[in-house]
């Protein structure tokens, strides 16, 4: 079963970092794209950047030149790089995967989510 994990939310101080992973476990034959979005308490989630295999990253203006979108084929991996971060970017994080993997010899095309992660940045 395919699944994506993420880990490194936490508090911080405003002006400090946060690097945000999304690990893919199961038989993942590749990562085609990858996305990370953020819901703050009372506010609709929110796309945060993209990233599609080959293809440039894409970010919300509220965070360009701050956060970076990366990703480790290799590792099956996702990372999102937050820098200089703002008490308003205080929200719960989650990654969303295009990926395919193998199963019973078939290769399956996906999309999935993971679990989300609390980012809070104190002022």
């Amino acid at each position: 079963q395919v699944q994506l994990v993420e880990s490194g939310g936490g508090l911080v101080q405003a002006g400090g970092s946060l690097r945000l992973s999304c690990a893919a476990s199961g038989s993942i034959f590749s990562l085609n794209a990858m996305g990370w979005y953020r819901q703050a308490p009372g506010k609709q989630r929110e796309l945060v950047a993209t990233l599609t295999s080959g293809g440039a990253p894409n970010y919300a203006d509220s965070v360009k030149g701050r956060f970076t979108i990366s990703g480790d084929n290799a590792k099956n991996t996702g990372y999102l790089q937050m820098n200089s971060l703002k008490p308003e970017d205080t929200a719960v994080y989650y990654c969303n995967a295009d990926l395919t993997y193998d199963r019973n010899n078939f290769r399956h095309r996906v999309v999935r989510w993971g679990q989300g992660t609390q980012v809070t940045v104190s002022s």
